[in-house]
């Protein structure tokens, strides 16, 4: 077998990485998690991520271009119907990769990875309910007096993190 051009591939050719990376994002999309070696994991990362933003695009000429990776329709469709919503308000970073010690037989360093399909961020979804629930239960005057005043209290404690990070400078 001919070297690679650019750098080592996952024990074979490179048409042998391509189809394993096309094999194991599929599996990735279809169970949600999988476990597999450190290395393979770490390279399927920006495969992934990057079929999750053709799929948030959502054209047919993405969706074409999926299928030209994945044949299974089903997981295609999957991809471009439920992850692709889940993750429509992140900008990336829509694989986590954990490691999990070694395998048993020969003592490969194994990782869990697995798409990311939480909100943004836990806080701010919490932050937005409780002030669409305030709104709906207060009056419009009230609501809108505690609406200003919690505003005015992030803008104080904002400046307090900005002080003290200045002062640890």
């Amino acid at each position: 077998m001919p070297t690679p051009a650019k750098g080592p591939r996952l024990g074979g050719g490179a048409a042998h990485e391509r189809l394993m990376l096309a094999n194991l994002s599929a599996a990735l999309f279809e169970h949600k998690r999988i476990t597999t070696t450190l290395t393979k994991a770490k390279r399927l990362s920006p495969y992934a991520e990057r079929l999750v933003t053709f799929a948030k695009r959502g054209d047919l000429s993405s969706r074409r271009r999926v299928l030209g990776l994945i044949s299974n329709k089903g997981i295609v469709h999957e991809l471009f119907t439920d992850i692709a919503k889940a993750v429509e308000n992140r900008d990336g970073g829509y694989t986590r990769i954990t490691k999990i010690g070694n395998r048993k037989g020969d003592n490969a360093p194994m990782a869990v990875i697995e798409l990311v399909l939480e909100p943004v961020s836990a806080k701010q979804a919490v932050v937005k309910e409780a002030t669409a629930a305030a709104v709906k239960a207060a009056p419009v005057e009230a609501s809108v007096e505690e609406v200003v005043e919690t505003e005015v209290v992030a803008e104080e404690a904002a400046a307090e993190v900005k002080a003290s990070a200045e002062e640890t400078k």
